[in-house]
């Protein structure tokens, strides 16, 4: 840490330093938007000279409320650069809580997403952090403000898993306590960081906690590394992005790697077996046996940061196993983040490692973890008003013991030990450590019920059916001492167990069920009627994916028809098997290499143009009178084999040489592995077929069936790297050019591409098909190019399909 280093906003400075390298890259819909040290630092400074307009000065308060995002980061620094407080409220967060906490802090500006200010109604100023970078002042010089460290820094309300939310006032000193040590540590290493730099980091945890906060705003500047934000929280996509983006660290909650997990002992049947094999074995000789893994990441990834809740015995083993470094730290929002850390280097299995320095631990007669120090928030916000703490050593409510090495390791809650009517405690997590280490378990939980003995344990397990959680209870039994024992247990009736944001298991909710007696009829219960559109199946698809973190085919929702149709889907098809290879689809970025680009350029500009000029003479008739300089979606409709070349012969020439088109995906397939062309000859000519028009034409697969979903995904990287992309939203060829109905997709995906659209109609191909007329130089082929179309992000994706109907056919 730096001695002159007194409050946070200082690190802005370190952003002016580290000026156009990648700061933040903020996934919007499909697309990709990457923020420098340096815009980050302007956008603060302007928020703060809003703030200065606005006449919010010290001691005011700003509630932030939205997903993570560059401007959310800049909103947050702006109001520590004023010395005004910024209220981070998990996005998740009802609109009745943060009306609550609003009343409660009367805040001067509120920041959210558009969607959730919609929902708040309320007279106080306001600004949707989408629209953030136009909306505020193009000046920012303000003088220096005078802030030390005993100031305030931000208010953060959190309820835990239980009790009523209250409000943890951090100061200054309260963060730079908790960096000092890390930073220190950091120094010994960095020398070796240019090596790999840059770290980037995919952060998948809300800013508005402190763990977050400490890995997406406060340690990456003193790295210079990218935070990567993800909230899609599908264990494939996850592990596709730290691979393609060549991430070095996850930073995220036990629940992501739980799900990570379940992914890979899917994918890879024998890996528990081979795991089992692997100990004692060296590092080196774990990372070079289990080198297929490694290449699923990618070669750089190295570590996962875990926090927020605890991991698993079994959990940390199993990645510890395959050579990837595991980090875990203990803390909590009163603590402002870390208490202890476990050091990358030196790790201790089963702990959160050593006390960090400038904090004091000490243990209560019962384990319970008490914590002193600089670290710790003495001051609430509670009434309207902040107020001091009368203690300064803070009650954790945590259950701990140290080993002989000095580490740390967590027992539970005080509040969850179950003492039975002989006086013998019983700690849950070592119930459920025991449960998860069975075949078939996904996430359970232990709570106290009462029976004619006294308090017992109650376990309520998530697996696929009932039999697996009666095996599993049995299993775990046998591992367990006689006062430990599970007798009463029922199966979780939804795929997982109801959760926090950051991923701890809401216990007072699974307590509740079961004292009303709701979870022992749950899962009997008859399931509700559902009526979905394809539309709605793909919306509901993707919603499934993030809150349970399974991924599932794209044609699994196809016979759902009630609720009870899900419940049985997730848990049968949680990760599916890995697709024969001849049934996969490529999506190719080498149509993106420089020498291929130029080659495709002059392909167009010289042979494929003058081509389709000599042979057909289209007329052109363009409605456009200013070209955009951004990318688009172009859309058309579907005549013929040759659509994409007279689509292309219509555009300027710097539109069409940065242009991907969406091919039929079963088409591709048949050419890449040289099947159904007709004879043998022609399917011989398939591969050449392919690899000649996927350079030429820069094509990409778009199924009909299945994978349409990672379709998007390239159309949206496409997009990142400067192509517009052409798609044919009727799905199939019009012989008579006759308006076909158009594919809902077509809509959501402009929606999440966030581009304009271009409309493109093609006519004369159908007369020349029908009649079979000549082709050459005919005279009858026009390409009529509509307005660009601006999106409303307010509309439907049903919406946005029709309007790209009415674009292409407007009559």
């Amino acid at each position: 840490m730096h001695a002159e280093r007194t409050h946070l906003s200082s690190l802005v400075d370190d952003w002016l330093r580290l000026g156009d390298e990648t700061a933040v890259v903020t996934i919007r819909g499909l697309r990709e938007f990457r923020t420098s040290y340096a815009e980050l630092a302007a956008v603060a400074h302007r928020f703060a000279a809003l703030l200065e307009s606005e006449g919010a000065g010290k001691g005011d308060r700003v509630v932030i409320w939205g997903e993570n995002s560059s401007e959310w980061i800049a909103a947050f620094f702006g109001c520590v650069l004023r010395g005004v407080l910024p209220v981070p409220l998990d996005a998740a967060s009802p609109p009745a809580f943060v009306r609550r906490v609003m009343d409660d802090v009367s805040p001067r500006l509120v920041v959210a997403d558009g969607s959730k200010l919609e929902l708040l109604e309320s007279g106080i100023r306001s600004l949707a952090l989408e629209d953030l970078r136009h909306r505020l002042p193009s000046e920012s010089q303000l003088p220096p403000l005078n802030q030390g460290p005993d100031d305030p820094l931000q208010i953060v309300f959190t309820s835990g898993t239980t009790g009523e939310p209250k409000g943890i006032v951090h100061t200054h000193q309260n963060v730079l306590a908790s960096l000092r040590p890390i930073e220190n540590e950091m120094g010994k290493y960095l020398r070796y960081e240019r090596i790999f730099h840059p770290i980037r980091i995919l952060h998948t945890l809300p800013l508005s906690h402190v763990f977050g906060q400490f890995m997406g705003l406060w340690i990456p500047p003193l790295l210079g590394a990218e935070v990567h934000l993800e909230s899609r929280l599908v264990a494939a996509d996850i592990i596709e992005r730290i691979r393609s983006r060549r991430i070095s660290v996850l930073a995220a909650v036990p629940r992501v790697l739980d799900l990570m997990q379940a992914h890979l002992l899917t994918r890879f049947p024998d890996l528990a077996q081979r795991l089992d094999e692997a100990k004692g074995w060296k590092p080196w000789t774990r990372w070079w046996r289990f080198r297929q893994i490694h290449k699923l990441f990618g070669f750089k990834f190295w570590a996962f940061v875990c926090g927020g809740a605890s991991l698993s015995p079994s959990s940390e083993s199993f990645w510890s196993s395959l050579g990837f470094v595991l980090i875990q730290g203990y803390g909590m929002t009163e603590t402002t983040a870390l208490v202890s850390l476990n050091h990358p280097f030196k790790l201790a299995r089963g702990t959160i490692g050593q006390v960090l320095p400038g904090r004091e631990v000490r243990l209560g007669p019962e384990g319970e973890v008490f914590v002193r120090g600089e670290t710790i928030s003495n001051l609430t916000w509670r009434n309207g008003a902040m107020q001091s703490s009368e203690s300064e050593w803070l009650d954790t409510g945590d259950l701990g013991e140290f080993d002989q090495a000095g580490n740390l390791r967590f027992r539970g809650r005080k509040k969850d030990v179950i003492v039975t009517s002989a006086g013998l405690n019983i700690y849950p997590e070592d119930l459920e450590a025991a449960l998860m280490r069975q075949r078939g378990v996904r996430a359970c939980a232990v709570v106290e019920v009462s029976d004619e003995s006294g308090p017992v344990p109650f376990a309520a397990v998530a697996a696929p059916d009932e039999n697996i959680v009666r095996e599993a209870v049995s299993s775990a039994n046998q591992q367990l001492a006689e006062f430990q024992q599970i007798r009463h247990w029922a199966k979780w009736p939804e795929p997982d167990l109801p959760r926090t944001s950051t991923g701890k298991v809401l216990r007072r909710e699974i307590a509740r069920r079961v004292s009303t007696g709701e979870l022992a009829s749950a899962s009997g219960q008859p399931g509700t009627a559902l009526d979905l559109d394809s539309l709605a199946r793909v919306q509901l698809q993707a919603q499934l994916e993030n809150e349970y973190g399974v991924a599932l085919e794209d044609n699994a929702l196809q016979n759902v028809k009630t609720t009870d149709d899900i419940r049985q889907l997730l848990e049968a098809q949680a990760v599916p098997v890995q697709k024969e290879v001849r049934d996969r689809q490529v999506y190719p970025r080498w149509p993106w290499n420089r020498v291929v680009q130029t080659v495709r350029s002059v392909f167009l500009d010289l042979i494929a143009m003058p081509l389709v000029r000599l042979l057909t003479k289209p007329r052109v008739q363009v409605a456009v009178e200013r070209w955009p300089e951004s990318p688009m979606l172009i859309v058309a409709n579907h005549v013929t084999s040759y659509d994409v070349p007279f689509i292309l012969y219509a555009l300027p020439s710097r539109v069409r040489r940065r242009v991907a088109v969406a091919m039929s995906g079963e088409m591709i397939l048949d050419w890449r592995f040289a099947r159904n062309q007709g004879n043998w000859f022609f399917n011989l000519l398939g591969p050449l077929e392919y690899w000649v028009v996927t350079a030429l034409f820069n094509i990409f697969p778009l199924p009909q069936l299945s994978g349409f979903r990672r379709s998007f995904r390239h159309a949206g990287e496409a997009v990142d790297r400067g192509y517009s992309v052409i798609v044919f939203p009727e799905g199939r060829r019009s012989d008579d050019e006759s308006p076909q109905p158009f594919k809902s997709g077509a809509g959501l995906l402009w929606k999440e591409l966030g581009t304009p659209a271009l409309p493109v109609r093609l006519r004369g191909l159908g007369e020349i098909k029908a009649t079979k007329a000549r082709w050459f130089r005919s005279g009858t082929i026009s390409v009529h190019v509509g307005n660009v179309l601006a999106l409303n992000p307010a509309e439907t994706a049903s919406e946005l399909t029709e309007r790209l109907r009415k674009g292409i056919f407007p009559d």
